[in-house]
């Protein structure tokens, strides 16, 4: 399933949520929205899943023959923010419930329930009241419920909330299992490495507007970041012996030995090395791309007021 977003605006009384937005997610992508609080990300979402409506601009969705649909309730699915479990209720009789919600039989959604438990290694608990479980547990219990009945298309917002690095890890599992059977993701995340490590592209959002989108590469050229070099010389050396310029804007020294060197984005890195080699032997060289995370803080640094 594709989506199209067009000029997209959203006020609340004085506050406009979001202004102007437009873009597109591919049919079976892992599609990422980022943005500090009160980006507009959230209010974006409600938009996309029609719990609220654009003031102006239009959403939407295709199918695979590239048809308009309506999104009825049975094609997507929708894990919140703010979570809205029975914690009376056992694990199976949860899950149960919410895929009948959409439309699936008692049996079906059985077997989908006791599938995705053990893939999340509860199985054993499912007869549990959720309120015995640990926050992550119930994380995991909150993912099922939004993809038990199979939708064509899933909206997660904050997935790796309350998740340890291992369980985060089996949820990075979990999405890409749903990329490779045709679902199409969006998810609003703030861990930044996890999120570059699994979506295809990304939307940075500030202040309810887009201010990168694409994929990695093309975030990387539009935030205009240079790399970074961290340099191991033979003999020691001093941050003095390395005045900054237009093309090298920070230093900052690792040990006696070994400099990190923050470029512009438009340093040719190998004349730059070559001009270091005309005065200082070097042992050690390592490379580094501006990460995901690089290009938020410095997208969001000065604009963001908390």
């Amino acid at each position: 399933m594709r989506l199209s977003v067009n000029q997209v605006k959203k006020q609340y009384v004085e506050i406009l949520a979001v202004d102007d937005l437009s873009f597109e997610v591919h049919s079976g992508e892992i599609f990422a929205l980022l943005g500090p609080n009160g980006a507009g990300k959230s209010s974006t979402i409600r938009m996309l899943i029609g719990l609220t409506y654009p003031d102006t601009g239009n959403i939407q969705f295709f199918d695979d023959q590239n048809q308009t649909i309506t999104l009825s309730s049975e094609l997507f699915g929708y894990l919140p923010e703010e979570r809205g479990l029975y914690q009376e209720s056992s694990i199976i009789d949860t899950l149960v419930y919410m895929g009948q919600l959409k439309g699936m039989s008692k049996s079906e959604t059985h077997t989908q329930a006791e599938k995705w438990l053990t893939v999340f290694e509860l199985n054993e608990r499912k007869k549990d009241q959720l309120k015995s479980l640990s926050k992550g547990n119930q994380q995991k219990v909150q993912l099922i419920s939004a993809i038990i009945h199979q939708p064509k298309i899933v909206f997660l917002d904050e997935p790796f909330s309350g998740l340890d690095p291992i369980n985060q890890e089996k949820v990075i599992q979990f999405l890409q299992t749903l990329k490779q059977q045709g679902t199409t993701i969006i998810l609003s995340a703030h861990q930044m490495s996890l999120v570059e490590k699994l979506a295809d592209r990304f939307l940075l959002m500030n202040h309810g507007k887009a201010a990168l989108y694409g994929e990695m590469q093309e975030i990387r050229e539009s935030a205009k970041l240079g790399n970074s070099l961290i340099v191991q010389f033979s003999d020691p050396v001093t941050l003095g012996g390395f005045p900054l310029s237009e093309q090298l804007i920070k230093t900052s020294s690792l040990n006696n030995n070994s400099i990190k060197f923050t470029l512009s984005h438009d340093c040719h890195v190998p004349q730059f090395l070559q001009t270091m080699l005309t005065s200082h032997q070097i042992e050690g060289l390592q490379i580094h791309q501006p990460s995901l995370h690089d290009i938020y803080i410095n997208s969001i640094q000065g604009t963001h007021n908390g």
